[in-house]
């Protein structure tokens, strides 16, 4: 970690670009102050509960990588300060586990239809933060069927919150695909691909999940892995070097990632067949941190949303700061997480907006809370719901 730290020459462009230094104006709560942190444990100074707080209140939403003139791996260094610090949270033993989190919407249906939108535990942080994150959950689709000539085959993530609360999400993902020719094989024993343990240092534990995908997925019949999920995609997209140390899985890996892209990067790649009805509607495109950060990934979405007829896409000011959701950053910390929240959520509403288009499930649900705080009935959707809306209904 030596090299990697000594990167750092302390210029503060980060600094701007920090949600927890923008929330509280603290050295050591900015990117430049936790590896100053990284650079005294190396010297000897032990981990104190000081350090283990300002490595936590990091987002990892590595808006600083993309703002460093000088190419520090931030995402890295905080990935492997994270390793170190002990194992906690009952979280973890649920979310990367489709079928646990799917256990869960029985009982969600009844409380929604119980409550009718009331906030039960507003005054309780934390559980007030998972009431106002729970999503109206919708009924999965059938599977689509390809339209005209076949331009490809690809297999496509399910993900675990996505394929427990974001069905819809995924069965327009797959009507998208099909209406630009790409047939979607199902690889029905995928489960979690590793991105919430990776990006929390339980990096033995992304290891197991990402051999049991790769065991999962049949990489001959494929061209692309399709992913609709921001963090999900980093995760995978970063295989190669997860298990590069693994002499069964390492070339198995960098093949799966090689073969990884987000849904925008596809059709964009692809180009568009499938007519676009006309949608006259101002939306703003929200940048997913894992998408437009980690992967580098932000033109091709706002392509896609200006090929619709008649939409009027407009930008987010503060665009590069995270909206609070990070994975379980914001079950973590919940207070500033509305802040945060709250924050996106005025931004959005300053652009006169109807509708959010953003592509990853924790967006959508600390936004959607944000949104309603506030009083506000303004949207959020899922780019591949926007897209179906236009083309679902092709001959």
């Amino acid at each position: 970690m030596h090299e990697l730290i000594a990167d750092c020459v302390h210029c503060g462009f980060c600094l701007p670009t920090c949600p927890t230094y923008v929330l509280w104006g603290q050295e050591m709560d900015s990117p430049r102050g936790r590896i100053n942190l990284m650079a005294q444990r190396l010297e000897g100074e032990p981990l104190s509960p000081s350090m283990v707080k300002h490595f936590d209140q990091c987002l990892g939403c590595m808006a600083c990588v993309t703002a460093c003139p000088s190419g520090v791996k931030y995402d890295e260094l905080i990935t492997r300060t994270r390793a170190d610090i002990p194992a906690r949270g009952l979280l973890f033993h649920l979310f990367p586990y489709p079928r646990r989190l799917r256990l869960l919407r029985w009982p969600m249906r009844a409380y929604q239809a119980v409550t009718r939108g009331r906030r039960l535990f507003a005054r309780w942080p934390k559980l007030g933060t998972l009431e106002s994150l729970m999503p109206k959950l919708a009924k999965p689709a059938p599977a689509a069927q390809v339209h005209g000539a076949r331009r490809a085959t690809v297999g496509m993530l399910t993900g675990c919150v996505q394929s427990a609360f974001f069905p819809h999400v995924n069965a327009a993902t797959e009507r998208v695909l099909a209406a630009e020719g790409c047939e979607v094989l199902p690889f029905p024993k995928q489960g979690c691909c590793g991105a919430l343990s990776v990006h929390n240092g339980r990096t033995a534990e992304a290891q197991r999940f990402a051999r049991k995908l790769i065991d999962a997925i049949d990489l001959e019949r494929i061209e692309y892995f399709v992913v609709n999920a921001a963090g999900c995609g980093s995760a995978l997209k970063e295989y190669g070097a997860l298990l590069a140390e693994d002499p069964a899985y390492a070339a198995k890996a960098r093949a799966l990632a090689g073969k990884v892209r987000d849904l925008s990067e596809v059709l964009v790649e692809l180009g568009p067949v499938a007519p676009r009805k006309p949608r006259p509607e101002t939306v703003v495109y929200h940048d997913a941190c894992h998408l437009a950060h980690a992967q580098g990934v932000r033109a091709q979405p706002r392509v896609l949303l200006n090929r619709i007829p008649g939409l009027d896409v407009r930008e987010i000011a503060e665009a590069e700061i995270c909206c609070g959701s990070a994975g379980v950053w914001n079950i973590q910390h919940p207070e500033p997480a509305r802040e945060l929240g709250e924050r996106k959520a005025r931004a959005i509403l300053a652009t006169g907006a109807t509708t959010v288009v953003t592509s990853n499930p924790g967006c959508i649900m600390q936004i959607t809370a944000a949104l309603d705080r506030l009083g506000a009935t303004v949207s959020v959707v899922h780019t591949a719901e926007l897209l179906d809306s236009t083309i679902s209904a092709r001959e």
